[in-house]
């Protein structure tokens, strides 16, 4: 797909997190727009995947969201990839529905394998799922996302090493590199170091993606990154976004990470981002 078109799946992906989180007055916006570009280059590019949706997902690339609280994002990436009706995203947070904050798989939603949002989790069933796939002697990737701040958790630090020591070849981690969490910037809160330089003394094999919101830089990584599965080591992007990417005031700034935009706040958003495929 032309990266044209690949932008406008973007703008209409940030106006849905925007509508969303507006509508119940609840959710996490800025991290939410900080990963659209590279969820939309992964579902419309990059993995192998099919919205007649299974479980087991077999012969399928397998995606699996850490940092449940961005589930706009990936709420509406799904939609627009045909796993469940554009229309359903207008229940978001609502008592009953499937689009719950964080995603779950009791509600049966199509593309959700895991419950997340409890941080620090996601790798470790990734690494499962990916342990799997070669079992079954797929030749499949697994791939996951997890946030920066969500590394300050340990048991990321568990899977870290037992990936590379397994030779867990078949696995590309991205982290959110936006250098914000919820209090405020990672380094006030508890600074995470050398990424680069922690994942390589892991025994992964680490991609350090400065432009993490151009569509042709993740394009690129992500190729780059599946060209060195299959040799030994666990890869690892570590893709520098900006959290509110897309909308000037929520740029910059932690203060977005769980807030939703009021009346005024949405329509300046919208305005910026300007329809191109069609509300819900």
């Amino acid at each position: 797909m032309p990266t044209q078109q690949l932008q406008n799946q973007v703008i209409q992906v940030r106006r849905d997190i925007l509508r969303m989180v507006h509508k119940v007055s609840s959710g996490h916006p800025g991290g939410s727009l900080g990963c659209a570009e590279f969820l939309v280059c992964l579902y419309k590019e990059v993995m192998k995947h099919d919205t007649n949706f299974t479980m087991d997902g077999f012969n399928e690339d397998l995606f699996f969201l850490s940092n449940g609280h961005i589930s706009p994002v990936f709420y509406s990436v799904l939609a627009r990839n045909g796993y469940f009706p554009v229309s359903e995203l207008s229940t978001f947070r609502l008592l009953n529905t499937r689009l719950q904050g964080h995603p779950t798989t009791h509600e049966g939603l199509d593309g959700v394998r895991i419950a997340s949002g409890s941080l620090g989790q996601g790798m470790s069933v990734a690494i499962g799922a990916a342990l799997t796939k070669k079992l079954n002697k797929e030749d499949t990737t697994i791939y996951s996302l997890h946030g920066d701040g969500e590394l300050q958790e340990g048991q990321n630090w568990e899977a870290i090493m037992y990936a590379a020591g397994n030779k867990v070849d078949n696995y590309i981690a991205t982290i959110d590199y936006n250098k914000k969490q919820i209090d405020g910037a990672t380094d006030d809160v508890l600074p995470l170091g050398d990424l680069k330089a922690k994942f390589e003394a892991f025994g992964w094999d680490v991609l350090d993606v400065k432009k993490g919101n151009d569509i042709d830089t993740i394009l690129k990584a992500l190729a780059e990154a599946k060209s060195r599965t299959g040799k030994g080591k666990p890869v690892c992007i570590l893709l520098h976004t900006e959290m509110g990417n897309g909308v000037d005031f929520m740029m910059g700034t932690h203060a977005w990470h769980g807030k939703a935009p009021n009346d005024e706040q949405l329509a300046n958003a919208l305005a910026q981002n300007p329809e191109t495929l069609g509300d819900y």
